[in-house]
C-alpha cells in the first residue's frame, strides 16, 4: 500500500500529521491515534497506539513506550518514530516478530512531544533551540546576546570577533577556530558568539544568559529545581511534559521505554543522580544485559548518565524524564542518541559529552565530511559584517543543527531502520504471564480440585525492577477462579502469588556463589463443586505482564 511516507526528508507538522492520520486509516484494525491535549499555539500532542486487539484488550498486554522530539531540534527523533509505526503495521501478517509484538503486546508511540518548537526549529533562520514555544526566539531572554539572523543568510551561526584577549584563534585551514593555547600571546586572537545583537549592551562585556524556553527534559516531577536549564515555573508547568506524564500514568502497563535524542550515538541508561555503585546490582546487571543487545544492533555503547554524561558530579541533572520513570516508578527505561557525527566523519569515540571538536585534526575531519555530504546547509563561509555593536566582525561556521543535530536526510532510513531494531528488542524483553495449565482433579461427590499453574515467559520480572518493589509500584500477580456454572467451596477466588522472575535472572547455571533462582512459575488451588461438564476459568493478571486466561470443564 502506497500510503507517500518517505525516510528521507524532514516532515513538518502539518505533513507528519497527515501521515499519521494515514497510516491509521489504512490499518484501522491495528492503530489508533489520539490526542493527548494541546500545545501552547494549539497544536495536537499526537500519540499513536498500536496493537492487535483481536487477541486482547491493549490495557491486559504488556506495553511499550517511545516518544521523540522533546526538544525543538532534534528532527531525526520523529523521524524513528514514525519508521517505528510505519514498519509495525506495514509488516505485521508478514514478519514474524513484528506479528508476534502486536498480537501480544501494545506500543504507545508519540512522534513528536513538542510539535510547537519543532515548528520554529525547522524553518529559517536553522537556530539549535531547545524550546517548547512558550517564549519564542529572540524573546527568551531578558538581556545580553540575543541570537538572530543578523546578516539576513537563513541560518544563525557564529560570529567571530577580533581581540587580543580573545580564546580562539584560526586554525591551520582559516575556515575552522581552535583554541588558543596557555602561554601563546603572538597572533590574531578572537572571541567567538552566537550570531546575534546584543541588549542593553554596556559597550565591554557580552554577556548570554541560558534562555528561559522550556526544556521540557527538565520538567518532570522527581529531584526537580528550577536552576536547571529551561526546567519551567515548576515540575509539570508545560502542556507537553504535563501531557506526557498523565498519559503514562493512565497506562500503568507500561513495562518498558524509549525517549529519543539527538546527538550523541549513545544509549544511556540510569541513574541520572547516583553513581552504579548505588544502584541496584540486579537492576544494573539488567541494564548492562539489555544495553548490550542495544549495542549490537546499533553500533552505539551503552553508558550511564551519571558515570559518563555528567561533566560536574556534584551537578548531576534534575527533573529528567528518565529519572521519574525509572527512579520513581521503576520502568526500564532507556534513552537513545540517534546521530553521532563524529563517528560518521571516521573520529574515534574518546569521550561522550563533547560540546566541541577536541583536536584541530578532529575538526578537520568532520569538517571535510560536512562539505562532502551537507553543503552549505552544513556550513556557511565567514562574511565580513558590520556588527551595529561591536564593529567589523566575521559571520559563519558549521550549522550546528544540520550537522551536529541531525544527519542529512539520506542517511536517515538506515538511522531510523538500527534504531528502530533496538526499540523491538527492547520491547520484547517484557514480561509476559500465561496461566500454562489448569487441572480439575475429581475427588467424588461433585467435588473437584482446580490446581492451575502460572508463568512468566518474558525476559524481564513481573515487578521490572528492584527500584519499583523499593518504591512499592510493584503490583504482584494475581490470579483468579471464576467458578462459572460451578460452585467454590474452598480458598478465596483471588490469590496474589506476589512476582515471577524472568529469564534475565538466570545468566549462568546454577551456583551457590551466585545470584538465588526466584521462581517463574507458581501454583494456585481452589475446591469447587459442580456437574461434570460444568466449567471454570481461571485467570492471572499482571500489571506488566498482561492478562491470561484458560477454561477447564470439570468431569472432562
Amino acid at each position: 500500500m502506497d500510503l507517500d511516507i518517505r525516510f528521507d526528508t524532514y516532515y513538518d507538522f502539518d505533513e507528519l500529521t497527515e501521515r499519521l492520520h494515514a497510516l491509521v486509516a489504512a490499518y484501522p484494525e491495528l492503530a489508533r491515534l489520539e490526542s493527548l491535549g494541546k500545545t501552547h499555539q494549539g497544536r495536537d500532542i499526537w500519540a499513536v497506539t498500536l496493537t492487535n486487539p483481536d487477541t486482547g484488550p491493549a490495557e491486559h498486554k504488556p506495553g511499550y513506550y517511545l516518544d521523540a522530539q522533546i526538544h525543538a531540534e532534534e528532527h531525526a527523533t520523529s523521524a524513528v518514530a514514525l519508521y517505528t509505526v510505519h514498519y509495525l503495521l506495514t509488516n505485521y501478517g508478514t514478519d514474524e516478530e513484528v506479528t508476534r509484538l502486536l498480537d501480544q503486546q501494545v506500543f504507545y508511540v508519540l512522534p513528536r512531544l513538542n510539535p510547537d518548537g519543532a515548528e520554529v526549529a525547522l524553518r529559517a533562520p536553522y537556530y539549535p533551540w531547545c524550546g517548547n514555544g512558550r517564549f519564542l526566539p529572540e524573546h527568551d531572554r531578558h538581556t545580553g546576546l540575543i541570537p538572530g539572523d543578523i546578516d539576513g543568510d537563513g541560518f544563525i551561526v557564529s560570529m567571530r570577533v577580533p581581540d587580543p584577549k580573545g580564546e580562539w584563534k584560526r586554525a591551520r585551514d582559516p575556515r575552522l577556530m581552535v583554541q588558543r593555547e596557555p602561554g601563546e600571546e603572538e597572533g590574531d586572537f578572537y572571541r567567538v558568539y552566537p550570531e546575534g545583537l546584543i541588549r542593553d549592551y554596556d559597550g565591554v562585556h557580552v554577556p548570554i544568559e541560558r534562555p528561559f524556553d522550556g526544556n521540557l527534559n527538565r520538567n518532570f516531577p522527581v529531584n526537580w529545581s528550577g536552576a536547571e536549564y529551561g526546567a519551567g515555573e515548576t515540575a509539570l508547568s508545560e502542556p507537553e511534559s504535563r501531557a506526557l506524564a498523565r498519559f503514562i500514568l493512565d497506562h500503568p502497563n507500561i513495562a518498558g521505554m524509549n525517549a529519543l535524542h539527538t546527538h550523541g550515538g549513545i544509549i544511556l541508561r540510569p541513574s541520572m543522580t547516583q553513581s552504579d555503585a548505588s544502584m541496584s546490582p540486579r537492576d544494573l546487571a539488567l541494564y548492562t544485559a539489555l544495553g548490550e543487545v542495544g549495542t549490537k544492533l546499533t553500533g552505539y555503547p551503552t553508558i550511564s548518565i551519571f558515570e559518563e554524561f555528567t561533566p560536574d558530579k556534584s551537578q548531576p541533572r534534575r527533573g529528567g524524564l528518565m529519572d521519574w520513570t525509572y527512579e520513581e516508578m521503576g520502568i526500564i527505561s532507556f534513552a537513545t542518541e540517534v546521530w553521532d557525527l563524529e563517528t560518521e566523519a571516521g573520529v574515534d569515540k574518546v569521550a561522550f559529552y563533547n560540546l566541541h571538536p577536541r583536536t584541530e585534526e578532529v575538526q578537520e575531519k568532520v569538517f571535510a565530511w560536512v562539505l562532502e555530504n551537507v553543503g552549505e546547509q552544513g556550513y556557511r563561509d565567514w562574511t565580513p559584517f558590520e556588527h551595529p555593536q561591536l564593529g567589523p566582525v566575521e559571520v559563519g561556521g558549521m550549522v550546528y543543527i544540520w550537522t551536529y543535530r541531525n544527519p542529512p536526510p539520506a542517511l536517515l532510513r538506515d538511522l531510523c531502520h538500527k534504531n528502530m531494531r533496538f526499540l523491538l528488542h527492547h520491547a520484547a524483553a517484557a514480561p509476559r504471564v500465561r496461566v500454562g495449565d489448569v487441572r480439575a482433579e475429581a475427588l467424588g461427590a461433585n467435588l473437584y480440585k482446580i490446581r492451575a499453574v502460572v508463568s512468566n515467559h518474558g525476559y524481564l520480572p513481573t515487578n521490572l525492577s528492584d527500584v519499583a518493589i523499593q518504591k512499592g509500584t510493584a503490583k504482584g500477580v494475581e490470579v483468579a477462579l471464576e467458578p462459572n456454572d460451578a460452585e467454590l467451596v474452598m480458598n478465596p477466588p483471588l490469590v496474589d502469588l506476589g512476582h515471577l522472575a524472568g529469564r534475565n535472572e538466570r545468566l549462568y547455571p546454577w551456583s551457590p556463589w551466585g545470584q538465588q533462582w526466584s521462581p517463574v512459575t507458581k501454583v494456585a488451588e481452589w475446591l469447587v463443586r459442580g456437574e461434570a461438564g460444568s466449567s471454570v476459568t481461571v485467570s492471572a493478571k499482571s500489571e506488566k505482564g498482561g492478562t491470561h486466561r484458560l477454561e477447564v470443564a470439570l468431569g472432562g
